[in-house]
Order: C-alpha cells, then sequence, then structure tokens
C-alpha cells in the first residue's frame, strides 16, 4: 500500500510566511490562510481523476475507434486511388485534393489510414481502432469488457504478425503493385530484408515468432499430445475472477483398474493377507484449525471409490512405491473423495492476487501539502535555572515533611515535565502521593499529578505543567518515520508523549475507543485528528466510516468523502447520522452486517477478518457463494450523551453488542462524550471499551468512570489527555488540526472518481414499521416463494431475514416482506429487536397443514 510520504508531490511542501497563532484545542482560527503557487501537476492529476473528465476522453475514444475503423476499411478499399491525393495534398489546394479522394472520412480519414495501413501494417492495423475503443470503455464503464493490458499485447502482436505473413504472400506472388495496401510497409520491407538474408526460410522464422509468442502469452510450459484411449469430459464453473475455468473427469474402466493393481502386486513382495475380522483402526483425527489450501493436498495412494455408479480415480504419482496391496485395499473401506477445482496456484497464476484497490485504481491518498506547516511554532522551552529551582522546591517540599529522596530527574515534554525521583529507603508511597497539592503549591503550577509508583521504573513521577507549552501540529506527525512506516492495520496518531516520542495505536487491536472530555476540551479535534490518520494510510476499498453527529456541525465537512469512505443506509439521504432514530436504524443495521459477516467467515472457515480477506485474496473463495472482500468499517459517535438521553435502551444495547462481538469481524466503535456519568457510560457500555481516552473533565469523579483512577481532573487543557490501555496510562499532547486542513484533505479526496455511492449497509425497519405495515398484510396475495421461505424458516427454527435472504438469493426489502407475511400467517413470532423472531411452527407436517388451509384446500 502506497504510503503519504512516498507521494512524489511531498516534495513541494507549502509553508505558511505568516502561521496561525498555537490556540485552544479546537478553535479553527479566523486568519485566512497564505495564498501558495499553483501547482500544474497537481492541477493536472485532479483533473484525470475527475468523473466528467474520464466520462468525456472515454466517449471520445470509442467515437476515435470508430473513425478509424471506417477511415482504415475504406482504405483497404479504395487505397490505391487515394495514394496520389494523399501524396498531393500538400503540393495542390485542399479543395482539390479533396474531392478527388475516395475514402468514407474525406482527406483526413485517407491521411490517416494511408499511415497506419499502407506505410506500416496493411489488414493488421485493424487492431488498432479495437484497443482504442476498449480503453474508451473502460473509462467510460469503469469496467473492462476484456483485461485490457492482455488485449493490447494480444492486438498489437496480431498486427504485426498478421503484416509479416501477408507480406510474405505478396513477396512469393510478386503482387507488390497491387497487394502492398494489404501488407503494410512493415510486412513487405522486413520480408525483403530477411529474404536476402534466409532466403525462402524466412517463413520458419514468421512461424516461429508466432509459436514463441503463443508459448509465452497463453503461459505454455508443455505439450500435451491427446489420450485417446480414455474418455474424458468437460466441465465449467465460474469462479472468484468472473471467468469459467475448465477441468477433466477421467472415467477409467474397471478392467484396466484391476490390470493395473495386479502390475502392482507382481512387482511388490509377496504381504500375508489381513483377518478380515480385525477391524482396521481410523487414523487420528487432527485438531482442525485452519483448512489447508485446496492446491496442497495430502499425499494419497491410489483410490477406487464406487459411488452411484460413477467411477472416480484419485492418483498421486509420487505414493506409486507406497501403495498397498490390492487385498488390503478391498478389506479397508475406501474414503470418497470429490475434487473441488477451485484451485488456488491456477487461479493465481492465471490472474494475480486479487487487488481490491483495482476498484479505484487512480486512487491519490492525500498529501503533505494539505497540512498547515508552522514555521515558527513554539517549542517546550524550560531552562536549566528553572529546572533546577523546580527540583530544589520539590526536594524541600518533601524534606518540611519529613520526606528524604535519593535522585531527582527531569524530562521535558511537549506540555509538562515530568520529574522522577527515588526516594529513599522506608518512605512511604502513599505519603508523598497525599502532597500534590503542597507541591503544586510550592511550584506556582496550575496542578500536578503524582505518579507513585510509575510502572516499571521503580521511581515516582510528578508532572510539572511547563509555561511555554509546544503546539503539536497534524502534518510533523504525519510526515513522521513512526507513521508513514506503520504497518498497522487501522494506525491512528494519538500525539506526543511525555518523552517526545510519536504515539501511533492499532485501532484494530484496541479494539474500540471511548473518549471523554470537558466542553472545549479538544474531542472534536481529537476526533478529526483520527479521522485524517485513517484517510491518510488506508484506501477507500479497505476502510467505511459511519459517522453520527447529534451537534450536526461538528463532522459535516466529511459529507464530501461520502462515495469513498462513508457508509450509510440504503434509503438514507445524508451520510452523516443527526437524526436519533436514524442512528437507532443504523446501530441496528451494524447488528445484521456484524451477523451477516460471521456467516461468512463461517463458510469461510475462518476466525477473523484478516485471515478472511487474506484468502480473498489468495482467490480462495467463491464470490458467487456471497463472499467478497470486506473492508474495515469504524463507527464514530460524537455525543453519546445525547443519544442516552433521547433513546437509551434502543441506543445502549447495540452499541454493547457491537463492542462485544464486532471486534472479529472488522466493525469497531469510537464513542464520545461530554459528560462521562454513569449513566451515559454504563457498566455495559465500559466493560467493552479497554481503550479509554480522557481529555480534562471536571471532577475526580468523571475521571474514575471514565479511566477507573484520577488524574484526568488535574490535566491542563488544550489537547492534555490521559490514554488507558492495557492498564498502563499515558499522557499525550493530541496534535492540532484546523477546520481549513480537514477541509482541503476532504476536497482533494472528494474530486476524485469514486464509487457511485457510498457503502450500503444492510436494511433495517424498526419497531414502529413492522407494527405499522403488520395490518396491511394481505396473505391472499402471498409471495410465490412464501412456501418454500416458510419450509426454510421451519427446518432452521430461526426466523430471521438474513436467512431468506441468503439461502433463497434474496434481496432484503422481499425478504422482510416475507417475514411480515409469515409473520401475519403464525408461522413466526414479532419482531424482537436485533433478536431472530421465534419460529411459533415446530415440525413440516404442522406446516404443511396450515399451508394447505392457506390455500383453501
Amino acid at each position: 500500500m502506497a504510503q503519504p510520504t512516498t507521494s512524489p508531490r511531498q516534495n513541494t511542501l507549502r509553508r505558511s510566511p505568516e502561521p496561525r497563532p498555537a490556540g485552544r484545542t479546537g478553535e479553527s482560527g479566523s486568519r485566512p490562510r497564505p495564498k501558495s503557487s499553483f501547482n500544474w501537476g497537481l492541477a493536472l492529476d485532479r483533473w484525470l481523476t475527475d468523473q466528467r473528465s474520464t466520462l468525456t476522453l472515454g466517449v471520445l475514444l470509442m467515437g476515435l475507434a470508430g473513425g478509424l475503423l471506417f477511415a482504415f476499411v475504406s482504405y483497404l478499399l479504395h487505397g490505391n486511388a487515394d495514394q496520389s491525393a494523399v501524396d498531393s495534398a500538400l503540393s495542390r489546394p485542399l479543395a482539390e485534393s479533396g474531392s478527388e479522394t475516395r475514402n468514407w472520412l474525406g482527406l483526413v480519414g485517407a491521411s490517416v489510414a494511408h499511415a497506419f495501413v499502407f506505410r506500416w501494417f496493411g489488414v493488421g492495423a485493424l487492431a488498432l481502432p479495437v484497443i482504442v475503443f476498449l480503453s474508451g470503455y473502460k473509462l467510460v464503464f469503469r469496467q473492462e469488457l476484456v483485461p485490457l493490458n492482455r488485449a493490447t499485447i494480444g492486438l498489437l502482436f496480431a498486427a504485426v504478425w498478421t503484416s509479416l505473413i501477408i507480406g510474405y504472400v505478396v513477396l512469393v506472388t510478386d503482387s507488390a503493385e497491387t497487394a502492398s495496401v494489404w501488407c503494410g510497409g512493415i510486412g513487405y520491407e522486413v520480408n525483403v530484408a530477411l529474404y536476402s538474408l534466409f532466403g525462402w526460410g524466412n517463413l520458419a522464422f514468421i512461424g516461429f515468432m508466432l509459436f514463441f509468442f503463443v508459448v509465452y502469452f497463453f503461459d505454455v510450459s508443455k505439450i500435451r499430445l491427446p489420450d485417446f484411449s480414455r474418455k474424458t469430459t468437460t466441465r465449467t464453473r465460474p469462479y472468484a475472477d468472473d471467468t469459467l475455468q475448465t477441468f477433466e473427469d477421467t472415467e477409467v474402466e474397471e478392467a484396466e483398474a484391476e490390470a493395473d493393481l495386479d502390475e502392482e502386486e507382481e512387482e511388490q513382495p509377496p504381504v500375508p493377507a489381513p483377518v478380515a475380522s480385525a477391524p482396521v483402526p481410523p487414523a487420528p483425527v487432527a485438531p482442525v484449525s485452519t483448512p489447508k489450501p485446496v492446491s496442497e493436498p495430502p499425499a494419497a495412494p491410489e483410490v477406487i471409490a464406487q459411488s452411484t455408479g460413477v467411477t472416480l480415480t484419485i492418483k498421486n504419482r509420487d505414493a506409486v512405491a507406497d501403495q498397498e496391496p490390492a487385498d488390503e485395499l478391498a478389506a479397508t473401506p475406501a474414503p470418497t473423495y470429490e475434487p473441488d477445482p477451485f484451485e488456488e496456484d491456477d487461479l493465481v497464476a492465471v490472474h494475480g492476487l486479487y487487488d481490491p484497490t483495482l476498484d479505484l485504481p487512480h486512487y491519490q491518498y492525500p498529501t503533505l501539502d494539505l497540512l498547515t506547516e508552522y514555521a515558527n511554532s513554539r517549542k517546550a522551552s524550560v531552562s536549566d535555572d528553572e529546572l533546577t529551582a523546580n527540583k530544589e522546591r520539590i526536594e524541600t517540599t518533601l524534606r518540611n515533611f519529613g520526606i528524604e529522596i535519593d535522585s531527582i530527574q527531569a524530562s521535558i515534554g511537549p506540555t509538562v515535565t515530568l520529574y522522577e525521583i527515588v526516594p529513599a529507603k522506608g518512605v512511604r508511597i502513599s505519603k508523598i502521593k497525599s502532597l500534590e497539592d503542597d507541591i503544586a503549591l510550592s511550584l506556582s503550577a496550575l496542578g500536578i499529578r503524582i505518579i507513585a509508583p510509575m510502572p516499571g521504573m521503580g521511581t515516582i513521577g510528578i508532572e510539572v505543567p511547563n509555561k511555554n507549552r509546544e503546539m503539536v501540529s497534524m502534518r510533523s506527525v504525519v510526515m513522521s518515520d513512526v507513521f508513514s512506516n506503520s504497518k498497522f492495520d487501522l494506525p491512528v496518531v494519538l500525539g506526543k508523549t511525555i518523552s517526545n516520542e510519536i504515539y501511533v495505536a492499532d485501532l484494530a487491536k484496541m479494539p474500540h475507543l471511548l473518549m471523554a472530555g470537558a466542553t472545549g476540551q479538544g474531542k472534536s479535534v481529537g476526533l478529526n485528528v483520527l479521522l485524517t490518520s485513517l484517510i491518510y494510510k488506508k484506501h477507500p476499498s479497505q476502510l467505511k466510516l459511519v459517522l453520527v453527529d447529534p451537534k450536526k456541525v461538528e463532522l459535516t465537512l466529511f459529507n464530501k468523502i461520502e462515495r469513498h469512505f462513508l457508509a450509510k443506509l440504503p434509503d438514507a439521504e445524508e451520510s452523516i447520522i443527526t437524526d436519533t432514530k436514524k442512528v437507532v436504524n443504523t446501530l441496528n443495521s451494524l447488528c445484521i452486517e456484524m451477523d451477516n459477516r460471521y456467516n461468512l467467515l463461517k463458510d469461510a472457515g475462518c476466525r477473523n477478518l484478516k485471515e478472511y480477506n487474506a484468502k480473498f485474496v489468495k482467490r480462495r473463495l467463491n464470490p458467487e457463494k456471497g463472499h467478497r472482500f470486506l473492508p474495515y468499517i469504524v463507527l464514530i459517535v460524537d455525543e453519546l450523551a445525547d443519544l442516552m438521553m433521547t433513546a437509551g435502551k434502543e441506543v445502549e444495547q447495540p452499541i454493547a453488542r457491537l463492542a462485544q462481538l464486532a471486534r472479529a469481524i472488522g466493525i469497531h466503535l469510537v464513542v464520545a462524550t461530554q459528560r462521562p456519568s454513569v449513566n451515559v457510560i454504563t457498566g455495559l457500555i465500559k466493560a467493552n471499551f479497554p481503550a479509554r481516552l480522557s481529555f480534562k473533565v471536571t471532577s475526580k469523579i468523571d475521571s474514575r468512570t471514565i479511566l477507573d483512577t484520577g488524574g484526568a481532573e488535574q490535566l491542563v487543557g488544550m489537547g492534555d489527555m490521559l490514554l488507558s490501555s492495557n492498564s498502563d496510562i499515558i499522557r499525550l499532547q493530541c496534535p492540532f488540526v484546523d477546520t481549513n486542513e480537514i477541509e482541503d484533505i476532504c476536497e482533494f479526496v472528494g474530486n476524485q472518481r469514486g464509487y457511485d455511492d457510498a457503502y450500503a449497509l444492510p436494511e433495517f425497519v424498526g419497531d414502529d414499521g413492522g407494527q405499522g405495515d403488520e395490518k396491511d398484510v394481505d396473505l391472499d396475495n402471498r409471495d410465490p416463494m412464501f412456501d418454500e421461505a416458510a419450509r426454510l424458516i421451519v427446518i432452521h427454527q430461526q426466523g430471521s431475514t438474513s436467512l431468506i435472504q441468503r439461502k433463497l438469493k434474496l434481496g432484503y426489502n422481499r425478504a422482510g416482506r416475507l417475514v411480515d407475511q409469515l409473520e401475519a400467517a403464525r408461522i413466526v413470532g414479532p419482531f424482537e429487536g436485533s433478536k431472530a423472531r421465534d419460529v411459533l411452527v415446530t415440525d413440516l407436517q404442522t406446516l404443511e397443514e396450515m399451508l394447505k388451509r392457506l390455500k383453501g384446500e
């Protein structure tokens, strides 16, 4: 995957002569952005990736292909008459030359055809309009009729080779004056040169050219002679790349099989016949973990299995020497084995690994010049005199309370300076922690935080805020090697640590993040930083975002990337969700998406999304069975408190269910709130969010609610935050990303060619919709597949819409109507939220009687 730091446009960095001063985190600034010189390369790239440009260029190429075809065919018919008009076009008036031209496209068509047909390829020039048409078709319809690269290579070779073979015929028949237009200049001149070197043996050279091309173009490794002594049947089956692969099933006569076994018995030493009554112990079965690739079957001797009258032979030539005698084969029941033609090696060898980014092949990652460079940004500066004075104050304060220390060291961070002290022997740590306010008073600090003890350090830490803080810009962290070279699945940069190290986390391993903080302390900027990190590192085919914004103003800028990164319900008008009712439907829709993905993982024999996508990339999963490449989905909720006040349990239950189960199938949650109280962050939600991040809060109670410990109330604001992950507390300074920077990034992505629409989540109809439609269900006008759906539900004893949709291959709307009709017929129970409906009929016999009554029989 392309990294942001390797973009060729990063060498041109926009520097602002008058940068905005570092303000409070969350402020967008009022000064206009400095103007920069126009970037012609960037403008050209945006024009080439614009859908209107590609549509116009594609139609132009298709029209050009038609014109070339007309001109070439016309020249092949009237080329001899048009040659004189073309030769004299520059020496005579255009009106006279044009009137003498017989080409269907006039003098221009005759001139172009004269170059391509007469001077170059002859009849082979007809391949060129086909190449131009295929290129235009791909730009207009965003898909290929045939693989464009292979078709271009094949057609160009066909043009040259056709010219050569016809040139040979023209040279042999000595008809250059009348037929040179059919072979072109290349075919005739090359044959004249070859004739002077090899004589009439140049035909062998032309034939070998064709053989050489076929061998390498079609990857022919050896010549196979047909075996007419065996009967072969050919079948076809669709595969992951929407092509058909042919395979053979060889039927072997029983007489041949017995003869082969007799020959093997003669070559092997005699073996005592086994006792028929002695049972053959079964082979030990290894625990199943991950299914082996089809391309590596276990070694086995030749086995002949009789099943429904069809003889099936499985051979492994490498194991011929280890084959058992015929009597032993007869005593042991032969295992049945059905070869799977979906061979990984064959598909990968022919088509290569599946690349999901080819859906948008021209997509360009955002560049660094979209982020502001603060050339004069302040650095955290603490003088040696200040450090020495603070150390002495800390020592004096502790000594006044009878606490002696052995040593003290200082580490300067972007926001705070960490003083690490080693207490003398016999000093109780709790006594030092109780002096937090006294130490803050002696240092004249806004507030200090004592870490006693520091994990794995054997010291006690005292964090003192710096008077001159460092402003951590988004550009400085994005261009760092730690972020640009990150191999995480979902890398997000969270800021700088006390030791000035950039902290990058993997959202896929968190796997969910809970954010809290008082108003104006940097939550919205923190969400923007997280979204910016993901957009800079992930391709639209690999990531989808579900954005919930009850405030209606914080995430609206991301509307521009709807066709690239956003996901929404099929009937939703806006991709940013602001209505509480739609939030409930979206959360339940994500639960349906989660269940559908788990079914796909179950069918594929995978445990998580990474294994599943790796199998699909290797073309080991068949799309016709419902398999597809699954992108990561990140749900971001900007204000949970508002949703809990208006919806309550309707929001809490799906969020808790997603937090419990969705991590394995690539759905991750980022939930933010400004009021981390127990009625907002309930125990059910809190237990499933192991990673928590807190900006400054108003009280120690709020800090304990979000982090299970105090300290967040002692933060200094403006992006200062604490991250709790794996029972560790890390203090970070959140980067600052301005509104104008987000605007430029979204505009850069949104102006590129995207998908036709946002990623469609499964349709979900709430309780109100289901009850409203129940009265309108007409059982006299049942769906044609009503009986089949009813039998399916009763057999599986699971009343879910997704089951009908998957097994009967129906759309979600039709499957939902079938469930409503089944409910009206008292076959399934009423809607119960995200749970499957109860099945009221327990056996098929009772169901058939109900169906007869419905039919009036």
